[in-house]
């Protein structure tokens, strides 16, 4: 069961969903760097990370799964944001350079389909960015937060379930190492920080970066042997005022005329 939309709204106008916000968009905009004149895919809920390539990219879209609801985004704006079903999503085939995947995986009722189903739009030169709740991290069991819900990952498995999916994982980093209670969320960047190089391990979130794996095909020549239709007693008569007779399926004689010699000039 998917947590609903206003539940993760709350949390992310809250100071720790505000701080993991942070630690999360840096991340992201290290490895994704320039949006400029790209399309970009936000899947689950992922409208809180997309304000800056909403600013710079062509085309941003956020497709958030029907069990989980829908809201306006941006606020104050043009609608970009949509209700799907999140093993068919409503748009074309290879059309996205960049795609977010965040509270996406950990609740959805068949992840590989999901992965899936982004690999089809995905362009093929495009980059995956999911972010799931990590094993081994404090955050997996914080129930008031949306990452202690649904299924957390290792890094291993998450790899093994983008390799399913038909993609290739290229990359991988984490983040949130604050403690998951509102009271430290102002200790937030110190403890990203310190954790990273003392307890790396404990990160609640693992980020993992996927490409669209496309092969060249080389077409390979195969011989064939030509059938050839030789009809059997449909022969053409000779020309010439004889009338055709029927043969049985034999040819007909030809008649030749006797060759005769030139005279050779002088007389015998």
């Amino acid at each position: 069961m998917r947590r609903d939309v206003l539940d993760l709204r709350a949390f992310y106008a809250a100071p720790l969903g505000r701080a993991a916000r942070t630690m999360l968009t840096r991340k992201v905009e290290e490895a994704w760097g320039d949006t400029r004149d790209l399309d970009v895919l936000g899947v689950g809920y992922a409208t809180p990370f997309l304000d800056a390539p909403r600013a710079r990219a062509r085309r941003v879209v956020a497709a958030m799964p029907a069990q989980q609801g829908v809201e306006v985004w941006p606020h104050g704006g043009r609608n970009q944001a949509c209700l799907v079903e999140e093993t068919a999503l409503p748009l074309p085939n290879a059309l996205f350079d960049r795609v977010l995947a965040v509270h996406a995986l950990e609740e959805a009722d068949d992840p590989a389909a999901l992965l899936a189903e982004i690999g089809r739009v995905m362009a093929p030169t495009g980059r995956l960015i999911v972010a799931a709740s990590s094993r081994d991290g404090a955050w997996t069991g914080a129930e008031t937060t949306p990452f202690g819900h649904g299924r957390p990952y290792s890094r291993s498995q998450l790899e093994s379930l983008i390799r399913e999916a038909g993609l290739e994982p290229a990359g991988w980093t984490r983040a949130l190492y604050v403690p998951p209670f509102g009271a430290m969320a102002g200790w937030a960047e110190g403890f990203e920080q310190v954790g990273a190089r003392l307890w790396p391990r404990f990160a609640g979130v693992i980020l993992m970066e996927a490409v669209k794996q496309t092969f060249a095909v080389k077409p390979r020549g195969h011989s064939a042997r030509a059938r050839v239709f030789a009809p059997g007693g449909l022969l053409p008569s000779p020309a010439g005022p004889t009338p055709a007779r029927h043969t049985g399926g034999r040819p007909l004689p030809v008649n030749k005329a006797p060759v005769h010699q030139a005279p050779s000039g002088r007389d015998g």
